[in-house]
């Protein structure tokens, strides 16, 4: 299931829209800031029942 959820760039600091699977569980990957295009961690956290429970950006390098 397809979640749209907004992402904060920790490098530029703006906000932007994306969709994240929910459907996969909780899971990290790396997505590029649509306004500066540097690489951002996502990290889903999602719960039994498969509901989104939170969405978390850190630099690649931390």
């Amino acid at each position: 299931m397809l979640d749209a959820v907004t992402l904060h760039c920790p490098y530029c600091g703006e906000s932007f829209e994306s969709s994240v699977d929910s459907s996969a569980g909780s899971q990290a990957y790396v997505e590029d800031c649509a306004i500066c295009c540097r690489p951002i961690e996502v990290r889903i956290s999602v719960d039994e029942s498969g509901d989104l429970t939170d969405v978390r950006t850190n630099t690649d390098r931390d």
